[in-house]
């Protein structure tokens, strides 16, 4: 009973005791932070209860884009399938290839849809490049169906964008501004609007799926992904935000059938809306040049470099008196940096040049023989892309002999007249030509008969003998694997090559 009672005394007397005061900085800072939550959840917007009025408002700024072109009849004209004798389809194909498939048929006239929007009231329109491509003539058709014919002020066909130009006479336009694509999010809502088949507009709401999705559709792709229903004739609309802002332009779907599964692509405002602004200006896209060709980093050709993660831009090569070789940039060297941007993965960074102002000096942030360097760069002015000439037919891999490389699993010899020839070799290209690849590191690492290694181990190797002797160095040393430049036709790049220890020869002697 006495215990009993002590602990009820204990309890009363804490119960009892004053609570210690709060400082007036801790009140303070839990006020900010509840101001804090209250912002981000006035941020993260939820779904209205309808998009009706958002719509209503959007839908005049959204036009059709119709295209006529002549298609001229087939040189070669296709066989006509066989049937049986009596068939109902004898008779049919027979008449249509007579009719159509004629050489000296007359052209025939064909038409396209899709979809633009107007950015500025004074007549100007964008939508995708494919909408409009080889058009003899473009036509825009207004929300309120009236037609007008449209101008092509410009077109760039890296990112798939055109800029058309209507005159709307005294008609009052209705044009949607840009919105900063940058600072949408995975999860954010986005109203997509298109006028397909001159039916009028529609509109389809989502979120945004995913961001910076490259489908190899061209060298800047960097789509926002979204589940908002994208269909045949859509190409070319804008994609809004909840505030009214084009912050994408409707592109591309990824579907087995050929309408919506709920995966779109849109190119996002911030890498459109400077294009459009350079072919509103110029009638082109004027571009930020460098001046190298780079290749992705992966996990072996860091470490071979000594650096700690896989990213950045390897220089494959330095276009002679281009702004980087002025800048003394050099094939090896691992662009990190560029104008303060990080290079995450390689494809980033001709996106990031292609932005920078010409002429504008930026720091570059390299990595070079286990360092960290910066030099400053004066960026160019990227030139039209010069005509592609015919490539000559790949001879097939053959034999050339050569000495085998041991633990490597390939062949390389001395170049000469014969395996230049052989392998379409020019005559400026200096090293060992691979002679042939069998199962081992070489083929894993993607080489193949007609590769030149140029260089091992960042330094130059015109022998068979001065490859081995670098390799069995490079294993003395404990290196896991041996930096190889390797050049062909087709490109050059560079090769962690793995070393493993060559085997020990059996048999008779």
């Amino acid at each position: 009973m006495h215990s009993r009672n002590a602990n009820k005394t204990v309890r009363a007397r804490v119960a009892a005791a004053p609570r210690p005061a709060v400082p007036a900085w801790i009140w303070a800072a839990l006020a900010a932070v509840a101001l804090l939550l209250q912002a981000a959840a006035a941020n993260a917007r939820e779904a209205p209860a309808s998009f009706a009025e958002l719509a209503d408002r959007l839908l005049p700024a959204v036009v059709n884009i119709s295209t006529t072109q002549t298609v001229k009849n087939p040189e070669r004209v296709p066989e006509m399938p066989q049937f049986p004798p009596g068939s109902p389809f004898e008779d049919f194909f027979k008449e249509f290839f007579e009719r159509q498939m004629r050489p000296d048929a007359t052209p025939r006239r064909a038409t396209s849809l899709g979809s633009g929007f107007v950015i500025d009231a004074a007549g100007y329109v964008v939508t995708n490049n494919h909408v409009i491509a080889d058009a003899d003539e473009i036509t825009v058709t207004l929300h309120d169906d009236t037609v007008h014919k449209a101008t092509l002020v410009g077109r760039d066909t890296k990112t798939d964008l055109a800029l058309l130009k209507i005159d709307p006479g005294r008609r009052q336009l209705t044009a949607v501004p840009f919105g900063n694509s940058d600072g949408m999010r995975v999860g954010d809502w986005v109203l997509a609007i298109g006028n397909p088949f001159g039916l009028g507009g529609t509109v389809t709401a989502g979120i945004i799926s995913a961001r910076a999705r490259d489908i190899n559709a061209g060298p800047y792709d960097d789509f926002l992904q979204t589940d908002a229903s994208i269909n045949r004739g859509n190409s070319g609309g804008p994609m809004f935000n909840l505030n009214g802002e084009v912050i994408g332009i409707n592109t591309a779907i990824f579907s087995p059938s050929g309408g919506s599964i709920g995966i779109g692509f849109a190119i996002p405002a911030s890498l459109a809306k400077p294009v459009v602004d350079d072919l509103r200006k110029f009638g082109k896209t004027r571009r930020g040049w460098l001046g190298v060709r780079i290749q992705s980093l992966d996990p072996e050709l860091a470490e071979s470099m000594g650096l700690a993660e896989a990213k950045g831009a390897l220089v494959a090569q330095v276009n002679d008196g281009g702004p980087a070789a002025k800048a003394g940039l050099k094939a090896g060297d691992v662009i990190l940096r560029f104008d303060g941007r990080e290079i995450g993965e390689m494809r980033r960074l001709p996106r990031i040049v292609a932005e920078t102002p010409i002429n504008k000096a930026v720091p570059v942030e390299i990595w070079r023989d286990g360092k960290r360097l910066t030099v400053s760069v004066m960026v160019g002015e990227m030139e039209d892309e010069p005509v592609e000439q015919a490539k000559a037919p790949e001879k097939p891999p053959v034999d050339a002999g050569g000495q085998a490389v041991a633990g490597t699993g390939m062949s390389v010899a001395t170049l000469n007249p014969a395996l230049r020839e052989r392998f379409g070799i020019d005559d400026e290209t200096k090293g060992v030509v691979v002679t042939e690849v069998k199962t081992g590191p070489a083929a894993e690492k993607g080489l193949k008969p007609g590769d030149v290694i140029i260089e091992a181990g960042n330094k130059p190797v015109r022998t068979p003998a001065e490859l081995v002797k670098t390799l069995d160095a490079a294993r003395a040393a404990g290196q896991k694997y041996l930096l190889l430049r390797v050049e062909n036709p087709q490109a050059l790049r560079y090769v962690a090559l793995p070393l493993a220890e060559p085997k020990p020869q059996t048999g008779k002697r």
